[in-house]
C-alpha cells in the first residue's frame, strides 16, 4: 500500500482523533480511507445528476465567513429558488438552498461550496 503524506490544521487533526476513537477506527489511515470513500461516493452521485431536478443544498460555515456563500449564491442565481439563512449558535450559520433546474448545474453549485476552505459542511439532497 502506498503511503501519502498530508498537511492538516491542528483543529482537523484533533477532530480526526476524536472521530477515530468515537467511531471505532483502528488507525488514522483507516479513518482517512473511509472519509475518502464517502467523498468519492458523493462525487459520483453529483456527477450522475442530470436533467431537470429539484434539490436542497445545505451549507454550514462560521458566522464571520459569509463571503464565499454570497459569491457562490450569486453565480447560481438562475437555479436558486429559495435561500434561507439561520444562525445555529456557537458562531455557526446554516444556509439552505432550494434549487431547481439543470441537475449538472445544481451539482456544480454544491461542488463549488465544497471547494471553499471557509465552508464547514455541504450536503446536497435531490428531491
Amino acid at each position: 500500500m502506498t503511503i501519502v503524506s498530508v498537511s492538516m490544521p491542528d483543529a482537523m487533526i484533533r477532530t480526526m482523533r476524536e472521530l477515530q476513537k468515537s467511531q471505532g477506527f483502528t488507525g488514522t489511515s483507516e479513518l482517512v480511507r473511509a472519509a475518502l470513500r464517502l467523498l468519492v461516493a458523493d462525487a459520483r452521485e453529483k456527477e450522475s445528476t442530470k436533467g431537470p431536478v429539484e434539490a436542497v443544498i445545505v451549507v454550514t460555515h462560521s458566522e464571520d465567513r459569509e463571503e464565499p456563500v454570497t459569491r457562490i449564491k450569486h453565480r447560481f442565481d438562475d437555479v436558486v429558488k429559495t435561500h434561507i439563512h439561520n444562525k445555529a449558535g456557537k458562531g455557526t450559520c446554516v444556509e439552505v438552498f432550494l434549487v431547481e433546474g439543470d441537475g449538472a448545474k445544481a451539482a456544480t453549485m454544491a461542488k463549488a461550496f465544497q471547494r471553499e476552505d471557509d465552508i464547514k459542511a455541504v450536503k446536497m439532497v435531490v428531491l
